[in-house]
C-alpha cells in the first residue's frame, strides 16, 4: 500500500516537474521577445534622436540663412529703390542736358541765318555798298569798318567832306537807336608818324582821329556825346602784316563798334526778318 502511495507522488511530482519547465521556457522564451522589442525599440529611438538633433541644427540652420535673406532682400530692395530714384535722376539730367543741347543748336541756327539779315538791313539803312566799307557781325557786336582814304589825307586827323557823308549816314542809324552806344576806334599802319609836334606817335594819331570823327558826329550830326566812345589802337591790331603798300592802306582804317542791348538788337534782327518775308 505504502509503495502505490510513494509510486504516485513520484508520478505526480514528475508530472508537476514537467508542467513547470513548459511554463519557464515559455515565460523565458516571451522574456527573450520582449527584450529583444526592447532593444529594437531603444535603437529606434536612439536613431529618431539623432535624427532630430539633426533636424533641429538643419532647423536653426535654415532659421538663421532665411533670416540672413529676409535681410538682404530688404537690403537689395532699398538699394534696388535708391539704384531707380539714381537713375531717374540720371535720365532726367540727361533729358535737360539734351534739351539744352538742341536749344543752343537752334540758337545758333538762328543766328547764322539772321547775322546775313542784320548785316542786310544795316547796310540798307547806312545806304553804302562801297568796298572800302564793311558791316559785320560778331557775336551780337556790330562792326562798320571804313577805310581810312574815305576819311582822312595821308597823316592827317582832319575829317575829309567825302568822309562827313558817310558818318552822316553811320549817324542815321546811331540816332534811330538812342540806347546804342558807339565806340570809334582809330587804327593806323606800322609807319611812324612824321607830322607836327602836337602828336607823338601813331597811338596819338588814331586817338586824335577818333576824337575827330566823335566831333563831327556830335557837333554836325546830331549823335549824343553819351552814346560814343573814343578809343585809338595805334598799329598794334592790324589786319595784315605791314609788309606791302595795300596791306599797310588795309590796316589804316577807323571802326564804329555798335553796342546795342540785346533785346534791342533781336527786335531789329526779327523786324529786318518779317521785311524779308514780305
Amino acid at each position: 500500500m505504502k509503495k502505490s502511495i510513494i509510486a504516485l507522488s513520484l508520478v505526480a511530482l514528475t508530472l508537476t516537474s514537467c508542467g513547470t519547465k513548459k511554463k519557464i521556457a515559455a515565460l523565458e522564451a516571451q522574456n527573450k521577445e520582449c527584450q529583444d522589442l526592447l532593444n529594437s525599440t531603444t535603437m529606434k529611438l536612439n536613431l529618431c534622436l539623432s535624427e532630430k538633433e539633426a533636424l533641429l541644427k538643419t532647423s536653426d540652420y535654415l532659421k538663421q540663412n532665411t533670416s540672413e535673406l529676409i535681410n538682404s532682400q530688404k537690403e537689395m530692395t532699398l538699394l534696388t529703390s535708391k539704384g531707380a530714384q539714381n537713375l531717374e535722376k540720371s535720365l532726367e539730367s540727361l533729358r535737360e542736358k539734351d534739351l539744352k543741347i538742341t536749344r543752343l543748336q537752334d540758337a545758333l541756327t538762328r543766328k547764322d541765318s539772321v547775322t546775313l539779315a542784320l548785316v542786310t538791313s544795316l547796310k540798307s539803312s547806312v545806304g553804302i555798298s562801297d568796298p572800302d566799307i564793311e558791316i559785320n557781325v560778331e557775336k551780337g557786336v556790330v562792326f562798320i569798318s571804313i577805310a581810312d582814304k574815305l576819311l582822312f589825307k595821308s597823316g592827317s586827323y582832319v575829317v575829309s567832306d567825302r568822309a562827313k557823308e558817310v558818318l552822316a549816314k553811320v549817324a542815321k542809324v546811331v540816332n534811330s537807336r538812342p540806347t546804342f552806344e558807339c565806340m570809334v576806334e582809330g587804327h593806323t599802319d606800322n609807319v611812324p608818324y612824321t607830322g607836327n609836334g602836337i602828336l607823338v606817335d601813331n597811338w596819338d594819331l588814331s586817338v586824335k582821329r577818333s576824337t575827330s570823327i566823335i566831333r563831327v558826329l556830335v557837333k554836325e550830326l546830331g549823335v549824343k556825346p553819351s552814346q560814343l566812345i573814343a578809343a585809338g589802337r595805334g598799329e598794334f591790331i592790324p589786319l595784315v602784316e605791314n609788309n606791302t603798300v595795300d596791306n599797310r592802306a588795309k590796316n589804316r582804317r577807323t571802326r564804329i563798334v555798335v553796342l546795342p542791348k540785346i533785346d534791342e538788337f533781336y527786335d531789329m534782327i526779327e523786324k529786318e526778318m518779317k521785311n524779308q518775308k514780305k
